[in-house]
């Protein structure tokens, strides 16, 4: 199978040098989805967002599923190595820095973007996980060597995501060398007012 080019939208920022903030929508989504909450981050940082190559009945995502919860693990690797490509690609088009890329992503955009840290450690300069799920059942040998930060967020009532798994999920990325913030609110699987101000805070704390 080869890589094919993923539609997105980029707004470049008004200064030079600037990180780049990469938008990953859910399931259903689309790169028009995350835009408004990108404003939240401010106007010193370029967006690219992006909409995912798969279709399941009709709805944009980044990799296939075998059924709830169950990812398709080989295709979730070749739509990894293919976001890469994309983004390494776009870089040069837009000329923004490929090194300075932070992610964004919730649902399963936060588990591509997972897939990224694990199967291309340091290729993100840090990275924003709105409830995600461990990328795959078994992790492969990994280790953030820049000990890159990273933001969690998961939903104490989320009926699709299985919380001890997550806990077992952050601690093996702090293990593997990354600065990880791991919350867990009171809310389920959608996204939240208190998600995009913590992250908005930890954003400025590491990105500032």
């Amino acid at each position: 199978m080869e890589y094919q080019p993923l539609k997105y939208i980029y707004q470049p920022a008004q200064i030079a040098n600037a990180s780049t903030l990469l938008l990953l929508h859910g399931t259903g989504g689309n790169e028009m989805d995350l835009l408004p909450l990108a404003i939240k981050f401010g106007s010193n940082i370029n967006v690219l967002s992006v909409r995912g190559n798969v279709s399941e009945n009709g709805m944009p995502r980044f990799f296939k599923r075998l059924g709830m919860g169950v990812f398709d693990e080989q295709d979730l690797l070749f739509r990894t190595a293919e976001l890469v490509s994309f983004l390494t690609e776009v870089s040069s088009k837009e000329r923004f820095d490929l090194k300075k890329i932070i992610a964004l992503g919730y649902s399963n955009g936060a588990n591509i973007a997972g897939a990224l840290l694990v199967n291309y450690p340091d290729f993100l300069n840090g990275a924003i996980l709105f409830r995600p799920m461990q990328p795959y059942q078994q992790l492969p040998e990994y280790r953030s060597k820049a000990a890159k930060p990273v933001f969690l967020s998961s939903g104490r009532f989320d009926p699709t995501v299985d919380g001890a798994a997550t806990e077992g999920y952050v601690a093996s990325l702090r293990d593997h060398g990354y600065q990880t913030a791991h919350h867990i609110l009171n809310s389920g699987h959608n996204l939240t007012s208190e998600d995009i101000n913590l992250a908005v805070e930890w954003f400025g704390k590491n990105f500032s």
